[in-house]
């Protein structure tokens, strides 16, 4: 499969070779406006490209023009960045990462591709980098050659001479990120014939081998061995037994520790509870938090992140069979609690609360769990933004203001006690399914009860924005989108520059 490649480049737009040039055109008061880093092209233009254009500069758009005599460039691709920005704020990084996102995916198959949208610090050019290398993800391993466009081969991102080593750091931040994002999604897509417990354990083991890290994986046997009873029983009327994996990227200077638990049903039927008509079909996107997971310690790790992360895996398949969990039935989990199960399709809050009662064993200085553990949260939230609870007030608004700056829509969401008794088992010490009203909230209870006292915790649930079912747009594909991923980074790099205040 073909790799954009990201490249710095400072040579004025107008004399780079490359197959199209692309600018940024914002909305004016007065009618389109050229962003900084299209001048030369404008020039190239004697001043008439605005007219030509045929934009308003809104958000998504983007206009073709052969490129005119004195631009290297064949083609010059204009790409709308909304309104104009603030002289002395320039344009927000979201904006430029979707405007370079549209470029990336209007360019398919384009060899190079020379983008002077207006990156004149090394944020706007790790935005711009970074937004270009998520629009030309496409998944393609199940197509044809004869279907399949090859991504651009090259982006080559525009910046000042002077701030050039900046603007090579960021880049490579970029790429690091966008690789690890792209790798989410490609496990996120893949069908569950082929993603499935061991197969994704295996996937783990061969990248924590390229990059040195430590990975730990605990098949049926040892699960049994260990008491799992949460992951065991999920996982106990498929054909695929599940597994736990864990993964560690650790730094000899590390103040603080991490620890990433993800959700990994890489199908989830409902079980006995099955799911009904219509809402089995994306079902493979339910291991997403488990890939958020597996590809944020490997970014963590290429980066060189001087803090400890560990990253835990709850792997299972949620299948209705002889062998399967039934409504009723008694776990022993991990720790030794019992779980009345209600309701097989509650699965998700089962295998975490196994995984986060064996993370809290190494006193973590705190812990996030990422899971498409609702429907209710994408009725109360819809499908762009993901949901945060958390035991420790401090600790949930940084991880919010992680998921702002990375740019991803995060909403805080309570954790009301009044809901905990709908918990309450007549036969066990606590049931899986509460109250229907307040879904969302009642699994963030749930889960809670499994978080080691006093260890700052947030519970992300993704279940809106994991997986996209519609058209492409800005830098958001169809399928898998990698949430959660830039959040759980950036809150690993502000714990490592903060030490051991996690909150």
């Amino acid at each position: 499969m073909t790799v954009t490649a990201l490249t710095v480049s400072t040579t004025p737009a107008a004399s780079l070779p490359a197959d199209c040039i692309v600018i940024g055109v914002a909305k004016g008061s007065k009618g389109p406006v050229l962003a900084p880093g299209a001048e030369a092209v404008a020039e190239a233009f004697d001043g008439t490209l605005a007219g030509l254009l045929g934009v308003t500069g809104a958000e998504g758009e983007a206009v073709k023009l052969p490129a005119p005599a004195g631009i290297e460039a064949r083609l010059v691709l204009a790409v709308g960045l909304g309104d104009v920005a603030n002289d002395n704020n320039g344009y927000d990084a979201e904006v430029l990462r979707r405007a370079a996102g549209v470029a990336a995916r209007t360019l398919a198959g384009a060899a190079t591709v020379a983008v002077a949208l207006p990156a004149g610090t090394a944020e706007a050019v790790e935005a711009v980098a970074l937004g270009g290398l998520l629009g030309a993800y496409s998944f393609t391993a199940y197509r044809t050659t004869h279907h399949a466009t090859a991504p651009v081969r090259e982006l080559a991102i525009i910046a000042n001479r002077d701030g050039r080593t900046d603007a090579e750091a960021a880049v490579r931040r970029a790429d690091v990120l966008g690789q690890e994002l792209n790798r989410a999604r490609d496990l996120v897509n893949t069908p569950a014939n082929d993603l499935y417990p061991e197969s994704f354990a295996a996937a783990v083991v061969t990248a924590g081998r390229e990059y040195g890290l430590a990975v730990e994986v605990l098949d049926e046997g040892a699960l049994v061995a260990g008491a799992f009873g949460g992951i065991l029983g999920v996982g106990q009327g498929s054909a695929r037994p599940p597994r736990l994996v864990r993964i560690a990227h650790t730094h000899p200077e590390a103040k603080a520790s991490l620890a990433f638990v993800g959700k990994g049903i890489t199908y989830d039927s409902g079980g006995i509870s099955l799911k009904p008509v219509g809402a089995n079909e994306i079902m493979k996107r339910d291991m997403s938090g488990a890939a958020a997971v597996f590809t944020a310690v490997l970014a963590a790790a290429r980066l060189g992140l001087r803090v400890n992360v560990t990253g835990w895996l709850a792997l299972a398949e949620n299948m209705p069979s002889g062998s399967a969990v039934r409504p009723g039935d008694v776990l022993r989990m991990y720790g030794g609690r019992t779980v009345e199960v209600l309701n097989t399709d509650a699965e998700g809050r089962l295998v975490l609360a196994d995984a986060l009662v064996r993370a809290g064993e190494e006193r973590p200085d705190a812990i996030v769990d990422v899971a498409t553990l609702t429907a209710a949260m994408r009725f109360g939230l819809g499908n762009h933004l993901f949901g945060v609870m958390s035991n420790d007030d401090a600790f949930c608004d940084r991880v919010l203001a992680a998921a702002g700056r990375a740019g991803e829509l995060a909403w805080p969401m309570p954790l009301p006690a009044e809901l905990r008794s709908s918990l309450n088992s007549r036969v066990a010490d606590i049931a899986n399914y509460g109250e229907r009203m307040g879904g969302g909230l009642v699994a963030g209870l749930f889960l809670q009860e499994f978080v080691p006292a006093g260890t700052p915790w947030a519970h992300l649930d993704i279940a809106g924005p994991a997986f996209h079912e519609g058209e492409p747009y800005g830098y958001t594909p169809n399928g898998g989108t990698g949430c959660a991923v830039r959040t759980l980074v950036r809150l690993a790099e502000d714990i490592a520059i903060g030490g051991h205040d996690v909150s």
